[in-house]
């Protein structure tokens, strides 16, 4: 999945804990000054339990990559892009392959990394023998408990292979259960079973392993609307019902100069809940080609979102979705859109990377 930006960056080289990345381009655009730790090391120190990113199997393979991903004063926490949604874990009925799945468990466990299981129940990514089988009620039930019991009690914390998992912080049980205008969104899990098919998925997943965190993750419920209303008002038809429910995932794909002036009061909403949450897909692009000021923009955007975080207690941290833009899934799915990430296709930190350690620290930008 590897996707190319537009342009280069001006030729550093960047030292961190032994590992030096070399780039050798002749671009004027600006570059990260910041000496820093690390984001893990400087979220911790201000109160969060991590600061993370995604990642996924093919990239694995590329050693610059992964010596910086592996760097847990960077990153604390991992999540899996695509190796743990259901048409890679259960392609077909009963067979389930957690190969994939296992190998990002073990970079994690071995890491001393928390693991966010992502995810067990979305509309997208699904095999066509769960949408094609034309099942009642009562079958798709059990195919979602099947689902959801076998892959989280498979991630359970427990010792696994030779590595003891450490802390597997929380699950995406829900992906994506609402349009943006508040309403359900209608898939096969909806269609067939209502809003119960969410009971079904929190309650399986409990079940199967306890001290896990259970979360539902959407996009757009990041502003006060009536999407986050709505996800608002399902939390809370949950808890009155007595399904385990313990956050919410915002998702926070955002465009450069959009963020929300409201990420605050619309997070307090959610901790006002009883509930944590956390900023679990965090991007912010930009129309190519980029520039010094839209570069200056996205400093000042992730300086924004994470000190929002900061600003909650109930935020437990922070991830983006993959840290260079050279493994961004931006612009295949928004063309001619990119740069959206805190490092550069060469791994060369940007401005962004200024703006996240600034706000980590607590300063003012």
């Amino acid at each position: 999945m590897a996707f190319l930006s537009l342009l280069s960056i001006v030729a550093l080289s960047v030292f961190f804990h032994g590992v030096t990345a070399q780039t050798s381009t002749t671009s004027a655009l600006p570059t990260s000054t910041a000496v820093v730790e690390g984001l893990n090391y400087l979220a911790r120190n201000a109160g969060k339990k991590y600061f993370g990113t995604a990642t996924d199997n093919p990239e694995l393979t590329d050693t610059t990559y992964t010596s910086i991903l592996e760097n847990y004063e960077m990153f604390g926490q991992i999540t899996p892009g695509n190796s743990m949604k259901w048409d890679a874990i259960e392609p077909e009925p009963g067979v389930f392959t957690f190969t994939d799945g296992d190998v990002i468990a073990e970079l994690a466990s071995s890491n001393g990394m928390m693991l966010r299981g992502h995810n067990l129940v979305w509309y997208e990514q699904l095999p066509s023998w769960v949408t094609d089988n034309n099942y009642n009620a009562t079958g798709l039930t059990e195919v979602i408990q099947t689902h959801v019991t076998t892959e989280v009690a498979h991630y359970k914390g427990q010792p696994y292979g030779q590595i003891l998992i450490h802390v597997r912080h929380a699950w995406d049980v829900i992906n994506e259960p609402l349009n943006d205008n508040g309403t359900m969104r209608e898939d096969v899990f909806y269609n067939t079973l209502g809003t119960s098919y969410i009971e079904i998925a929190l309650t399986a997943a409990r079940a199967a392993d306890p001290n896990a965190k259970l979360y539902i993750n959407d996009y757009n419920i990041e502003y006060v609307g009536e999407k986050s209303t709505a996800m608002q008002n399902l939390i809370k038809s949950l808890q009155a019902a007595d399904v385990p429910i313990d956050g919410v995932g915002l998702e926070s794909h955002f465009i450069v100069g959009e963020v929300p002036t409201t990420l605050v009061e619309n997070m307090q909403a959610f901790a006002d809940l009883g509930i944590e949450f956390a900023i679990t897909e965090l991007d912010i692009r930009m129309e190519l080609p980029e520039t010094a000021e839209l570069l200056e923009q996205q400093k000042t955007d992730f300086y924004t979102v994470v000190n929002a975080c900061l600003s909650v207690s109930q935020c437990v941290g922070v991830t983006v979705w993959d840290w260079t833009d050279k493994y961004s899934w931006i612009p295949s799915t928004f063309p001619g859109y990119g740069a959206a990430t805190p490092w550069d296709d060469n791994y060369q930190r940007k401005p962004a990377f200024d703006g996240i350690a600034i706000a980590l620290e607590g300063q003012s930008i």
